[in-house]
């Protein structure tokens, strides 16, 4: 049994003032740093399906309306080593033509390349889950990768 995606091929991370985000097909992880020590009392984190709230020690780190809808109900958030806070969101629309281009509406755009990027990552993990017999996760992908490259449900199997 292989490991998931992610884990054999990386992910591509989008960096913030407080620490990154990525995505795969299916999730959204956001990565936030927090000051050495904290413990699970010091954070509130809010979870909805197009908002997120995050405030460690009293201090708002990260707030603001989701790029697109979640599942509310299997979003997480896990405080890692005591120095870093974890979210897991679901995406409601799991496929790759859904490449988030920013984690929060207004705030926190991948910058064009690491678009381009994350895009060629989520078309790889669809055509891994599409072929599961084969590894993508080393290959590379050019041309016709946008919205999740070509469509090839109507060819005879």
């Amino acid at each position: 049994m292989w490991a998931p995606f992610e884990e054999r091929s990386g992910v591509v991370p989008c960096g913030t003032p407080w620490g990154q985000w990525y995505q795969t097909l299916e999730e959204v992880f956001i990565e936030v740093r927090v000051p050495l020590g904290m413990r699970v009392q010091d954070v509130q984190c809010g979870l909805q399906s197009r908002h997120v709230a995050l405030a460690v020690g009293g201090r708002e780190m990260l707030k603001g309306k989701l790029f697109d809808s979640t599942i509310a109900d299997e979003g997480t958030w896990t405080l890692e080593v005591r120095k870093r806070v974890r979210i897991v969101l679901t995406k409601t629309k799991r496929d790759a033509a859904n490449c988030w281009t920013s984690l929060l509406e207004s705030e926190y755009a991948a910058d064009p390349w690491v678009q381009d990027q994350m895009q060629r990552k989520l078309t790889l993990e669809r055509f891994q889950k599409e072929s599961p017999g084969f590894d993508f996760s080393g290959a590379e992908i050019s041309g016709n990768y946008t919205k999740g490259g070509p469509d090839f449900s109507n060819l005879e199997k």
